[in-house]
């Protein structure tokens, strides 16, 4: 426990503690993954186990912890298969997430831009591009540039060494031809990548 509320923010944890003494879930802090913040499991023999990334962000890490916690609470009210983030979810995770949005936990515009997006909140915060740029701000500083900030027709990097080549916006996402290959892939516009100089 002690572990896990030095991960979140200060005036965050005597709220939590309350909610996690009500919930019999094991919770375990892993590597950070790409592809995902955080999951939620429940298993056949009645366990459930919630895997959330390090993060030295404390407000990215709460929300986190909040979200798989809503699962967690949908999966006992609702024995019954219902979609992952369907209403059920929804109605959870705002009433879990409600009185952690407080300008003492959150601070501006994380707090407004939170609220906003529970309103009706979508399957990851990653596709909140407000709320991603404000959590932003609070990550240990990299030398990384926001896809989205690049111009169409400039060439860069992902961390495995695949160079792409931007070509341009669609409805939200970017296209993108990779090099090598000629092929087309689609990146958010937060992607995190290393912009290529000539």
């Amino acid at each position: 426990m002690e572990q896990l509320l030095s991960f979140i923010p200060k005036n965050s944890k005597s709220q939590l503690e309350k909610i996690l003494q009500d919930s019999n879930v094991a919770i375990k802090i892993t590597k950070k993954r790409i592809t995902k913040h955080g999951d939620f499991r429940r298993y056949f023999n009645g366990t459930s186990l919630i895997t959330i990334n390090a993060t030295p962000n404390p407000y990215r890490f709460l929300i986190t912890l909040l979200h798989e916690l809503a699962h967690f609470k949908v999966s006992q009210l609702y024995p019954y298969r219902v979609k992952p983030h369907g209403i059920e979810w929804k109605s959870v995770y705002r009433e879990i997430l409600a009185p952690f949005i407080n300008p003492d936990i959150f601070p501006e515009p994380i707090c407004s831009l939170l609220a906003m997006h529970m309103k009706n909140p979508k399957a990851s915060t990653d596709r909140d591009f407000k709320l991603v740029i404000a959590l932003r701000k609070h990550d240990p500083f990299n030398s990384k540039t926001l896809i989205y900030q690049l111009k169409d027709g400039h060439q860069f990097t992902l961390d495995n060494g695949r160079i792409f080549i931007k070509l341009r916006k669609l409805k939200t996402l970017f296209e993108c031809r990779e090099k090598s290959t000629g092929k087309i892939y689609l990146f958010s516009p937060h992607s995190e990548v290393r912009p290529i100089y000539p």
